[in-house]
């Protein structure tokens, strides 16, 4: 008999041990790190089929939201609770409105203990937060019931803005797939998407008013192949494009808002608009000119893009802008202004004379001049601007948000002109970079950018801080290029695990982070999800570093 209880209490103790020790794992293990968190040891709370999910009225479609991922995840399908609903004894989880706990922007509690979890919001992008937390303390398979653990989790961002960009002109992708980025983006705690719609290389947004945009605009002739540095380049023979019709870009935002993303559209100009002429030459310097949609990369100085200052051409921005405003909820909308070739404009005598009518003394009072043009034409419609940070070759009001693809010394001159910038450096946030030196990896435009370089990077440059100008820097963003992304494949293998890295760059206090307990919770738990999820990635990440020239 003494044997038997000794058994007894020492498998008892294993047990408590194991799912206590389980707990702090499972925690510990949450991609990006949370602010803070407390394993409490409690008897986890038992999900299964009579699971009931409550929510408050802000969250219904967070209820559904959730209802759809542990389907999907753990095959658990649970009820939605109605007024109706007698919930008895059983295990509930609760979506709850709260602006006291939750006191700033996409916070949330994440508390389980008895019966209950509750996650504590005060806005449906903290809602989201906790429920992508919720799923990482989840069985990746399916399961008939589910012990989860008892926890107390405190998380909110480090930064406002954190953005994952898409450029669908070089390569457009199917709508499945934009969904499938966005549910990435919210798995990993981001919250805007940055859709490039336009560019030289195809037009990829349905304009009621200016149908020639997608009937000429969205197709090139043929596309590049192998690298741009080739020589001889090489062309296919195949005609390429496709756009996005109205009625996908109002799905795709009402998917996007459930899940708390906010899709920022880019219309690129006035440079970057080749495909724009081709489809209307009377906006082009060369009106009496035939222009082909670009087959190639990179035509900044090599090939006119540039529009031209005429009424027609800022009828067509006012009334492109405006129908692009009423189609995205977003605050912002991006209209480019980055690498606007000036040769085209100083060739053109039209041009020239309209610079000399308005008083602008040269070629980037111009380029400022289409900047404030558009500004204002989105300014009717309650929206602001984003742009690269070419737009400051210009005098522009503070309103304008500064995106830095360039280095520190622009986001600071930015920042010091008292601009709110979004750092997004080619080293380290540009994804279509290499991730090795492995001269037989997949093609990419050029620059390496390894896992290490990605993580390290601090969206603050330390001359802001010493100057106490900080508080411009909104957060940052990486931008994927598709010139050699043919399919979604080759995207995720892009941009996983760089996505996974940059996350908790902007998420998580610096002084929480490390690299080699990234390391552990990245090939602990999100290996197994990239496989879950049937995602492509790069699977060589541990051996390239910045240390590797």
């Amino acid at each position: 008999m003494k044997k038997c209880c000794l058994s007894f209490l020492l498998g008892l103790w294993v047990f408590l041990s194991f799912h206590c020790q389980g707990q702090a794992v499972d925690v510990n293990n949450i991609l990006p790190k949370p602010v803070s968190f407390k394993a409490t040891g409690e008897r986890p709370v038992t999900l299964n089929k009579n699971t009931i999910i409550q929510a408050d009225a802000p969250y219904q479609q967070q209820a559904e939201y959730l209802q759809g991922l542990l389907l999907q995840q753990c095959d658990l399908a649970l009820g939605i609770a109605t007024p109706k609903t007698k919930l008895g004894r059983h295990s509930r989880i609760q979506l709850l409105h709260d602006t006291l706990e939750a006191n700033r922007p996409e916070m949330y509690w994440l508390e389980a203990g008895g019966p209950v979890i509750r996650i504590k919001a005060r806005d449906v992008a903290g809602m989201v937060h906790g429920i992508q937390t919720l799923l990482q303390l989840l069985p990746l398979g399916k399961t008939k019931e589910v012990a989860f653990p008892t926890v107390e989790i405190k998380d909110y961002p480090r930064f406002a803005y954190r953005g994952m960009h898409l450029d669908v002109s070089r390569h457009i992708f199917p709508l499945d797939f934009l969904k499938k980025y966005i549910d990435y983006l919210a798995f990993h705690k981001f919250n805007t998407f940055h859709w490039h719609l336009t560019d030289d290389q195809g037009w990829r947004l349905e304009i009621k008013s200016y149908p020639k945009l997608t009937q000429v605009g969205a197709w090139r002739n043929s596309t590049l192949i192998g690298h741009f540095k080739d020589t001889p380049a090489r062309y296919d023979s195949t005609r390429y494009g496709g756009f996005y019709t109205q009625e996908q870009v109002r799905e795709l935002v009402k998917y996007a808002a459930v899940r708390g993303i906010n899709i920022v559209p880019e219309i690129d100009i006035p440079g970057h608009s080749r495909a724009i002429i081709a489809a209307y030459p009377e906006f082009s310097t060369r009106p009496d000119s035939a222009w082909q949609v670009a087959n190639t990369w990179g035509m900044y100085n090599r090939q006119n893009n540039v529009l031209a200052p005429h009424p027609a051409t800022f009828k067509f921005l006012e009334t492109v802008f405006q129908e692009v405003a009423d189609l995205f909820p977003s605050e912002y909308v991006h209209i480019g202004g980055d690498e606007c070739s000036k040769m085209w404009w100083k060739a053109d005598p039209a041009t020239q004379a309209f610079m000399k009518a308005n008083h602008l003394k040269d070629e980037k009072e111009l380029q400022t001049y289409f900047i404030q043009q558009v500004s204002g034409y989105l300014a009717q419609k309650n929206k602001k601007v984003i742009g690269w940070h070419e737009i400051l070759e210009g005098d522009l009001d503070t309103t304008a948000v500064i995106m830095n693809w360039g280095g520190a010394k622009e986001g600071i001159a930015a920042a010091q002109r008292r601009h709110p910038v979004i750092m997004s450096p080619g080293k380290p946030l540009y994804f279509d970079a290499y991730q090795s030196k492995d001269p037989k990896d997949s093609l990419a435009i050029h620059g390496y950018n390894p896992l290490d370089a990605v993580y390290n990077f601090n969206p603050v440059p330390a001359e802001l801080q010493q100057l106490k100008l900080d508080k411009y820097i909104l957060g940052a963003q990486a931008n994927v290029w598709t010139e050699y992304m043919g399919n979604p494949a080759k995207v995720e293998y892009m941009v996983f695990p760089r996505m996974t890295a940059l996350s908790e760059v902007l998420w998580t206090d610096p002084q929480q982070k490390d690299f080699q307990d990234f390391k552990r919770r990245l090939k602990t738990a999100m290996l197994p999800r990239y496989a879950f999820w049937g995602s492509a990635y790069f699977k060589d990440f541990e051996r390239w570093t910045v240390a590797d020239k």
